[in-house]
């Protein structure tokens, strides 16, 4: 079977005209790069300012991105989506915010999230944040004393903390554990974000302890892998290795990367080896390189292509064409962000494929470093913009001369 990724029928069959063309105003503002700039900039300002701008948010770019203001709300969406056999990965959106009561918070609404969607038929995962209910300089300070390549293998030094941190990390390793706990009683994955470099070793650390105690059996933990990083494929390996080892499943989420500009700026000022690969091909390869390697190992690990690259989505359909396995397989599953890319989830759902939109919800004012991420990068990501607008163009158009 051919996959392509161009079928636009497909692609936005679940939005009306109207909503085809409120996407096209959005992204069209969002191609105007000094546009998003100053809206980036005085758009978080404006709304702690309480300026009355909340109905225009809410009705341009948080209706395209995010599902909702509640978990209820979210339903709406969820349900439209599972019409055309795409799935969810909820998302609870709030950054940002810390000190222990918005921790405890943050780790009780993670628990909610997990609860309503296992009273969902459409919800097969949820996203989790661990600067969500940990202290950023907490982990800063732990990853120091990491160091190199300690991550993988589930080890934290926790000798460099004084007793209130010790007693800070525990709190942050119970909540997480209690998120992992529920979401093993109620068979929803828990997928574990990646965060800046210089916090992600102990990230990934208890990753893996999460991994070995829940992943036992079942799938419950995912660890998320940026291959922008130029060490990550190797890291994705000797995870695998390590899981094997100790004989757990291992739970792999693949993206490209979020902080590069930030990665590479830290790099300068601090003067040390930029983490980030040296170009966009060589991020691309290890991509690549690392869909194949979770292919060949389907037996011991669980892989989700969270990617929006049409070259990666379709390698990965062709590999598994290749090696004589489903389209379906159970242990593989595709993942774009809802309000991007949409001719890539609802034609691989339209051939069979496990795949959902990647779903935030919250309150307007506290999912704007979400919302001001996704304009920027549709900003700067080469050709994404126009690649969005070309497609809804094309489907307009369709529509028009066909009357569908």
């Amino acid at each position: 079977m051919k996959i392509s990724f161009e079928n636009t029928e497909y692609a936005f069959a679940y939005k009306s005209n109207k909503e085809l063309k409120k996407a096209r105003f959005l992204f069209s503002a969002m191609a105007i790069g000094w546009l998003v700039n100053i809206g980036t900039r005085i758009t978080p300002w404006a709304i702690k300012a309480r300026l009355p701008i909340n109905g225009l948010l809410r009705n341009t770019i948080f209706k395209q991105f995010v599902g909702g203001e509640t978990l209820q709300q979210t339903a709406i969406a969820a349900n439209k989506l599972q019409q055309y056999n795409v799935q969810v990965i909820l998302d609870y959106g709030v950054e940002g915010k810390e000190g222990e009561d918005n921790f405890d918070h943050a780790a009780d609404e993670f628990i909610k999230v997990i609860r309503y969607a296992a009273s969902q038929t459409n919800i097969p995962f949820m996203s989790v944040k661990l600067t969500g209910f940990a202290r950023f300089s907490l982990l800063e300070k732990l990853d120091a004393a990491a160091g190199d390549g300690d991550g993988y293998e589930g080890r934290i030094n926790l000798q460099i903390l004084n007793a209130a941190e010790i007693a800070e990390w525990n709190r942050v390793v119970a909540r997480l554990d209690n998120i992992c706990k529920e979401a093993d009683k109620n068979n929803i994955g828990v997928l574990i974000d990646a965060e800046e470099t210089w916090i992600q070793d102990p990230v990934d650390a208890l990753t893996m302890q999460m991994m070995e105690r829940y992943n036992k059996s079942k799938m419950v933990v995912y660890n998320t892998i940026q291959l922008y990083r130029h060490d990550r494929l190797q890291f994705l390996k000797d995870s695998l290795a390590q899981a094997a080892e100790k004989k757990f499943l291992y739970g792999a989420k693949l993206v490209r990367g979020a902080y590069m500009v930030k990665e590479r700026k830290r790099a300068i000022e601090k003067k040390y080896p930029s983490p980030i690969q040296p170009s966009k091909e060589s991020a691309d390869t290890h991509y690549n390189e690392a869909i194949e390697f979770c292919i060949t190992h389907l037996d011991k690990l669980f892989l989700i292509v969270a990617s929006h690259n049409d070259y990666s989505n379709l390698y990965t359909t062709r590999l598994l064409q290749q090696n004589n396995l489903p389209l379906n397989h159970p242990h593989v599953h595709f993942s774009q962000l809802y309000g991007m890319s949409d001719n890539i989830t609802f034609n691989l759902a339209k051939a069979g494929c496990h795949v959902s939109k990647y779903l935030p919800f919250g309150p307007l004012k506290d999912v704007i470093p979400y919302l001001m991420r996704r304009a920027q990068e549709n900003s700067s990501v080469s050709g994404q913009t126009g690649k969005e607008l070309s497609l809804i163009k094309t489907e307009l158009k369709r529509r028009k001369f066909s009357n569908t």
